[in-house]
């Protein structure tokens, strides 16, 4: 079976930047699982997140996504976009437009040119968006301006929008930092159940290990632009995970050797 997620020696450093946001990162991602990347601010998720959905430019190494190797200097081809869905930390949404609107964005990139150029969705697209909508719970939303609507109810837009792209892989960077702990169960529980319905591999960051243990098979702790464990999530302890939060500034932490 083709992985979903493979890379070997990633590399990245920002400009003027004195560390590297990532140093020799490797994966090998199963097709269909549910992963966490667990880490303090600053470990490197969210530029691992972004090199994975082809937006990054400049880094080193090697990534293959979905069979695809990546261009580190362009993005990759048009065709192959809409097989990555991105779900982002702040949403963006279109404010003032309505939620079922917003979810038909993400069909963009499956219709056909001129429905895509003229906003006219097909039929399909909108039984596929508003299946998208049922599946987050949001179906009695789907009128509603997304300005009206609370932060929780945002993001489930955010995760339909996704869902309705189709994709094969789902990259979310902190879906859930801006909500309560009840809410934020709530999302990664729809996130992972509706991707597991659809069999498309997801992957997302969090601040926050309990989350992490219940809604992912698989967790990869990051600590300074490096991979410090990989492990199923019945074998992460809590002393790993306590550890990888301290000293986070210190790239020699004893972490790195106990776990390495």
């Amino acid at each position: 079976m083709t992985p979903a997620i493979q890379t070997e020696d990633l590399a990245f450093s920002h400009l003027g930047s004195g560390l590297p946001a990532l140093a020799e990162v490797a994966l090998l991602t199963p097709e269909g699982a549910a992963i966490a990347l667990l880490g303090p601010s600053g470990a490197g998720k969210t530029t691992l997140l972004t090199l994975l959905d082809g937006r990054l430019r400049g880094w080193h190494g090697r990534a293959t996504v979905l069979g695809l190797a990546l261009d580190p200097d362009r993005a990759p081809p048009l065709a192959r976009r809409a097989d990555t869905g991105f779900i982002f930390q702040e949403f963006a949404l279109v404010e003032r437009s309505t939620v079922l609107r917003n979810v038909l964005n993400g069909r963009l990139a499956r219709m056909e040119f001129f429905r895509a150029l003229l906003a006219r969705p097909s039929p399909n697209d909108v039984t596929i968006a508003r299946t998208a909508l049922e599946d987050c719970g949001i179906a009695d939303l789907a009128e509603r301006r997304v300005d009206s609507l609370s932060g929780g109810q945002r993001q489930r837009v955010a995760i339909a929008r996704c869902l309705a792209q189709e994709p094969r892989l789902i990259l979310a960077d902190e879906p859930v930092s801006n909500l309560d702990p009840v809410r934020a169960a709530e999302i990664l529980s729809l996130l992972t159940r509706a991707a597991r319905k659809r069999g498309a591999t997801t992957v997302f960051s969090s601040h926050q290990p309990e989350l992490a243990r219940r809604f992912a098979e698989r967790v990869i702790g990051m600590r300074n632009g490096r991979i410090v464990f990989d492990m199923a999530t019945e074998d992460l302890s809590e002393d790993a995970t306590v550890q990888l939060y301290q000293d986070a500034e210190n790239p020699l932490s004893p972490l790195l050797q106990v776990v390495q």
